[in-house]
């Protein structure tokens, strides 16, 4: 089954094309001259460079991917000096990195073995900068931090602008890699294009995954689980929680690896796992050294009952706190806000009977370390 879409590269006969060197890293260099209270030409003053300079950077005329690695570094120290806030900073790295992503899905796909979109297994904060420009929904640290748009002249997007018409090519080439990516070399390449995939608000996206999914016939444990789990995230973003459901029960809790493989997982995704990995080989096995409290924070305030994933983050909250109760420190903030959630959650009606025995153990154990 393959894609119908259109890779046509340009918007239209004649029509030359937009500009698609720094779709996120140039919104995000503009939002930090705002957050300073500069102009484009003060800017252009501080950095001894002229204001279409500036201006080419933050349009992707004059791309900062292209700008020589020294320069960058010189550029971000200039920017900490002046009070840039470095989760703007950090922003603007992880937006050149998704950059380059988007450039090589626009642009000649390479071959399979050199693909980008393969070289390393990514995490959370970097596919969230990726997606941005594909569905609109600012990454989380940008969300929680910059609520409030500046005022400006005229209409301005809220987002980065990514053309329909490269979203469109975009996905096309993510869907044919996907269908082309076979094998266990491939693997990897071939699951981190299923899951960009799954942004595409097409209206044969969920038809496309699952026939996708049907297809893949994994011929060992860790491929075999990696595939059910890829298989559950996306039918939950999808909407699809009976899916999530029986990747829990069927998977998840059926032996102690496939606990300590989704532990394992999720460590790394959030970036509480400090190593950045080249394969999905890290997952199996025990659990990896980190400690497990950034991991217990996201859960946390992950716990909301109407995300698909909710079913996931309570089960992993639970294994996690079952592996390392030590973290159930009663001073904790995280622990606190825990334990005033608990009676909320569960007075839900939609619970599933799994999701509220395991609520009910981790509030037991809250009690325990409180006595």
């Amino acid at each position: 089954m393959g894609s119908n879409r259109s890779e046509t590269p340009t918007g239209g006969r004649g029509t030359p094309p937009r500009p698609r060197g720094a779709v996120v890293s140039g919104y995000v260099f503009r939002l930090i001259r705002e957050q300073l209270g500069h102009t484009q030409d003060t800017l252009a003053e501080q950095f001894r460079v002229s204001a279409d300079t500036i201006a080419g950077w933050e349009t992707g005329r004059r791309p900062r991917t292209a700008v020589p690695v020294g320069q960058v570094l010189v550029h971000r120290h200039r920017l900490l000096r002046l009070g840039a806030d470095p989760a703007l900073l950090l922003a603007l790295e992880r937006a050149m990195e998704a950059d380059v992503l988007l450039s090589s899905a626009l642009d000649d796909a390479p071959p399979l073995a050199d693909d980008p979109m393969g070289a390393w297994v990514m995490q959370r904060h970097l596919v969230e900068v990726l997606a941005w420009p594909l569905c609109g929904v600012t990454p989380t640290p940008l969300r929680e931090r910059f609520t409030a748009p500046r005022a400006r002249r005229g209409p301005v997007p809220t987002a980065p602008e990514l053309p329909q018409e490269d979203r469109r090519r975009f996905f096309a080439r993510t869907r044919r890699t996907a269908e082309q990516a076979r094998g266990r070399e491939h693997f990897l390449l071939r699951r981190q294009a299923l899951y960009l995939s799954g942004y595409d608000d097409a209206t044969d996206t969920t038809e496309w995954l699952a026939h996708q999914q049907r297809s893949m016939r994994p011929d060992d444990w860790l491929t075999r689980w990696l595939a059910d789990r890829s298989v559950a995230a996306v039918a939950a973003r999808q909407g699809d929680r009976d899916r999530m459901e029986h990747f829990i029960t069927s998977t998840l809790a059926e032996d102690d690896a496939g606990e300590a493989a989704n532990l394992n997982y999720w460590a790394y995704w959030i970036a509480e796992s400090p190593h950045v990995e080249l394969s999905d080989a890290f997952i199996a096995g025990r659990l990896g050294p980190w400690p497990g409290d950034r991991l217990m924070h996201h859960l946390v305030r992950g716990l909301t009952p109407h995300h698909g994933f909710f079913d996931l983050n309570v089960h992993t909250l639970w294994a996690l706190l079952s592996a390392r109760a030590s973290l159930i420190r009663p001073k904790s903030s995280t622990v606190r806000a825990l334990r005033d959630q608990l009676p909320v959650l569960l007075d839900g009606p939609e619970l599933s009977g799994r999701a509220r025995r395991e609520l009910e153990g981790i509030r037991y154990a809250i009690r325990l370390a409180e006595a």
